[in-house]
């Protein structure tokens, strides 16, 4: 019985130190209980300059050479969408103008803005047989005809009537290059009647 336990402990001794020589290999180790491994690396299952630990201590991870992949995020370019045309803010007319009963044949039709009606300035000037000056620095347009002046400026609502000012529903503006007035505005600073039929949608001025 006694021969069987001591030939048992001494197989379990030497499976211990063969374990132990598995982990130890030559080399002195530091204040840790461990060194970097220099000479016969992969003999023991190391890494050169693998620092690891004798008797059982693991390799130290600081030496591992790991290699991380690093997923750089794609530089999202954003598209600005094109700017969508702005819609104009008025309309074309059928409106007719008559002076003195001849029609007036204008080169760009009428236009109805903010719910009046504008006219091109120089043809329905020529057509009352008035002349027009322009102040381009200041954008203001003076109509005269005999003893009667009408003042306007470009975007301005306020008109003067022979130097008396008043408050128009829409200003004179340029569109497409062509300088339209109210009509009605005009007509009536140059000290025309007029008449407007619904029916027909034609304005008559009387002078």
């Amino acid at each position: 019985m006694n021969k069987k336990i001591l030939v048992g402990s001494l197989a379990l001794f030497l499976i211990i130190g063969n374990s132990s020589a598995a982990l130890a290999h030559p080399g002195r180790t530091d204040s840790k209980g461990g060194h970097t491994c220099r000479t016969n690396c992969e003999k023991w299952g190391l890494e050169y300059g693998e620092y690891h630990y004798h008797n059982g201590g693991g390799a130290s991870s600081s030496n591992r050479s790991t290699s991380s992949s690093k997923i750089t995020p794609k530089s999202s370019t954003t598209k600005k969408a094109a700017p969508k045309p702005s819609t104009p803010t008025y309309q074309q007319s059928t409106l007719s103008v008559y002076v003195n009963d001849n029609q007036i044949n204008f080169s760009s039709k009428p236009v109805i803005y903010q719910n009046t009606n504008l006219v091109p300035l120089r043809e329905i000037a020529e057509g009352m047989g008035a002349t027009i000056d322009w102040d381009k620095d200041h954008g203001t347009i003076t109509i005269t005809k005999d003893l009667r002046k009408v003042t306007l400026t470009l975007g301005s609502k306020k008109v003067f009537y022979d130097g008396i000012s008043e408050t128009m529903n829409a200003a004179p503006k340029i569109i497409k290059d062509v300088t339209y007035v109210p009509v009605q505005v005009l007509a009536k600073g140059l000290g025309a009647s007029i008449v407007f039929d619904q029916n027909m949608n034609s304005l008559h001025i009387t002078y």
